[in-house]
């Protein structure tokens, strides 16, 4: 079964407060404490931190009796203090496999506007890193919907900018890339070659491979582009966590791992380099790899790492236009053509024998899905399996975006944890009703009435599809806009309570860990972070300017902003 953190540790409460000689002691105060310690906002005024957990959360002047003469002081100069943020779900190994590539979000670049902006963005990059011919030029953060052609650049405009280079250019939802003929010659792929099961390749008029792959197709070139070795992760390894760091998270999530990243993430020399709690999630294409491994360990940590469960994909994304419903999209498929609302990525049948053999193990079950139909299927899945809500299994369904309102009860029958994504009202949200009708678009990420309906959310950047931004995350939670000013479910707007909650209560509950992190509570971990501004007395236009300070990882300082 699942490893939980029993409620001894409240227990021990008082024990923690004992001042003991030998550990380091911190005494934090001078500016706002938010504890997310019960449904509605607590503030104290200092806690104290020993052998990296919070040995006494309270009043000033009990915690200098609890801290002794000997305990460091940590001002806050007015600052406020949180419980560290936990990552829902993004993709941990890809902050390291970015710091070799064209970022499109770099803000140094002139915006790409149109496929010739784009090209020249590219060929500009080859320039500047002096890229030899043969060699590989991968591009991050792609959008089509960003182009004013609104299509997908073809491998015939990309052979334009370079056709002795290999070119991948990477959507940026990660379920889809765009190759140039090089690329697709080194991935063995031709227009004779046919689409693996649940993937796609867009064809021409002619019946010649436009360059653009989609889900399962993607991994045929994924796999034939340069992979990373051990010693680059390594030395890419503590600018990832620095990453995440800098955002207040104090853990986060590879959501996807592959088996190559499992090693490395579970060896020594990995393990010895992270700060971060790391929770990983095998891919279920690796499952009888990982069922075969005796030595295999899910829900507890070695070092700051874990194996948290099993990840499913049974869709794309809907600003792909790839993503499983139950209504076409209007704008037809990703080559336009009609009637069309998406594929599963796996098979009702499949998921279920696989989904049932991971729960057999006690693993915890992960499951990608974006439309309502692959929401249908993870409930009949979960439903064949037998979860019900009383077996405290909390499958996890990542994203949820387009979930219908009868499924919230089918979420809480069961007992499903929903990670959402309120970035996507704004990023997409304007794609999404040249989509579908407003009242669905309305219901993305319903994070309101999934409280409601006795659900616990969380909320989730799932970096690299949307940027490490923990506050640009809580506004998008509170105010659901989109560039263009349309609100996407005003009714399913949250506090600012309510969406760090999401940031810290909710995630820590979905992966079983609520009485180890997320809150400032005693004998909890002393995970925080520090803010230069309190974002319960913040007004919503102004939260995604508040800026972290400091975070803090088990009492000890993990990063810090430059004074300017």
């Amino acid at each position: 079964m699942m490893l939980k953190w029993s409620g001894a540790l409240a227990l021990l409460g008082a024990a923690w407060a004992l001042p003991v000689a030998g550990q380091d002691t911190t005494l934090y105060r001078g500016g706002p404490i938010v504890t997310m310690d019960g449904d509605t906002p607590q503030t104290v005024e200092a806690v104290v931190t020993r052998g990296g957990r919070i040995a006494y959360v309270g009043s000033e002047t009990g915690a200098e009796a609890a801290a002794g003469k000997d305990a460091a002081i940590h001002e806050l100069h007015g600052a406020t203090m949180l419980p560290g943020f936990i990552d829902a779900h993004s993709h941990f190994a890809v902050a390291m496999q970015m710091a070799g590539g064209l970022d499109l979000w770099d803000k140094s670049l002139a915006p790409v506007t149109d496929i010739a902006g784009l090209q020249r963005v590219i060929g500009d990059f080859i320039a500047r890193e002096a890229i030899p011919p043969g060699g590989w030029v991968i591009v991050w953060q792609y959008d089509n919907e960003n182009l004013a052609e609104k299509r997908h650049i073809t491998r015939a405009e990309l052979d334009a900018v370079a056709a002795d280079r290999k070119i991948v250019v990477l959507h940026q939802s990660l379920h889809a890339l765009v190759a140039n003929s090089a690329a697709l010659a080194a991935a063995k792929l031709s227009d004779a070659s046919e689409p693996p099961p649940g993937g796609m390749m867009l064809r021409d008029d002619a019946g010649h491979l436009t360059g653009v792959l989609l889900e399962r197709s993607t991994f045929l070139m994924l796999t034939a582009m340069p992979q990373l070795t051990a010693e680059q992760k390594l030395a890419r390894l503590n600018a990832a966590q620095q990453r995440y760091f800098a955002e207040g998270y104090t853990h986060a999530q590879d959501g996807a791992t592959q088996p190559a990243d499992l090693a490395f993430f579970t060896s020594p020399e990995a393990r010895a380099h992270l700060k971060i709690d790391l929770a990983l999630l095998p891919f279920y294409t690796g499952l009888d790899a990982l069922l075969a491994d005796p030595a295999i360990r899910f829900g507890t940590y070695d070092g700051h790492v874990k194996l948290a469960g099993v990840k499913f994909i049974l869709d794309g994304s809907p600003q792909a236009r790839t993503a499983f419903f139950t209504r076409d999209y209007a704008r037809g498929g990703p080559d336009g053509h009609h009637p069309w609302h998406g594929k599963p990525i796996i098979g009702q049948d499949e998921f279920d024998a696989l989904a049932r053999k991971v729960d057999d193990k006690g693993w915890q079950i992960f499951v990608h899905a974006n439309g309502d139909a692959a929401i249908d299927m993870a409930i009949k899945g979960f439903d064949a399996i037998g979860i019900k809500a009383a077996d405290d299994r909390r499958p996890i369904v990542i994203h949820s975006q387009f979930q219908r309102p009868d499924q919230l009860a089918d979420y809480a029958r069961i007992g499903v944890g929903p990670a959402y994504f309120s970035n996507h009202t704004w990023f997409w949200g304007d794609v999404h009703r040249s989509n579908f009708p407003k009242e669905v678009v309305d219901f993305i990420s319903p994070f309101r009435s999934a409280r409601a309906a006795g659900l616990i959310p969380s909320n989730h950047s799932d970096f690299s599809v949307t940027p490490l931004d923990t506050r640009f995350l809580l506004w998008t939670s509170m105010a659901r806009v989109s560039p263009t000013g349309v609100v996407s479910g005003e009714g399913e707007r949250l506090t600012a309570y309510e969406g760090l909650q999401a940031l810290t209560t909710g995630p820590a509950w979905q992966i079983f860990e609520e009485d180890r992190k997320g809150r400032i509570k005693a004998g909890l971990l002393a995970d925080f972070v520090i803010l230069d501004k309190n974002p319960l007395t913040t007004p919503t236009g102004g939260i995604r300017d508040i800026k972290v300070l400091e975070t803090v990882k088990e009492g000890q300082t993990v990063w810090k902003a430059k004074k300017r």
